[in-house]
């Protein structure tokens, strides 16, 4: 059974997995988005992000994580950007259908630095992560988990 654990562990970690360089250290970016998403916040996960500007013509780059969450629990989604990222974060939320939350409201052109939500059946969920206009950026996406409703 170890010699499995440690196969998978190996197989992990030769993946494929990038390894992202930031200005600033990478954990220490993490804590700080972390903090900013409050006090009656718990750290559950970050996503990692760097993606280059879209080309003339082309959709903007995003990165995509799935992830299960639990009914009956408020999440709170944050996003930070890197200091040396020319691009504004964009955070969105889906189902297997449709978006359900994002931090940047498209009408009034309004970015927040998070977003709760409050999930009301157990399942899969998609965060994408982007950058404005699609812009070169780095940053990093911290899901936090508030209460049990």
């Amino acid at each position: 059974m170890k010699r499995v654990l440690n196969v998978i562990a190996v197989v992990l970690a030769l993946s494929g997995y990038p390894i992202h360089v930031f200005a600033q250290p990478q954990d220490v970016l993490v804590d700080m988005c972390a903090s900013k998403a409050g006090d009656d916040a718990t750290y559950l996960k970050d996503f990692v992000v760097e993606l280059q500007a879209a080309g003339p013509g082309e959709k903007e780059p995003v990165a995509k994580f799935s992830m299960v969450l639990s009914g009956g629990t408020l999440y709170r989604f944050s996003i930070c950007n890197a200091e040396d990222s020319p691009g504004e974060g964009i955070i969105r939320l889906f189902d297997t259908t449709k978006m359900i939350a994002s931090n940047y409201l498209e009408s009034s052109a309004q970015m927040f630095t998070s977003f709760d939500f409050s999930c009301q059946k157990t399942g899969v969920y998609h965060v994408f992560i982007s950058f404005k206009e699609g812009k070169q950026g780095s940053g990093i996406g911290i899901l936090s988990f508030i209460k049990k409703l």
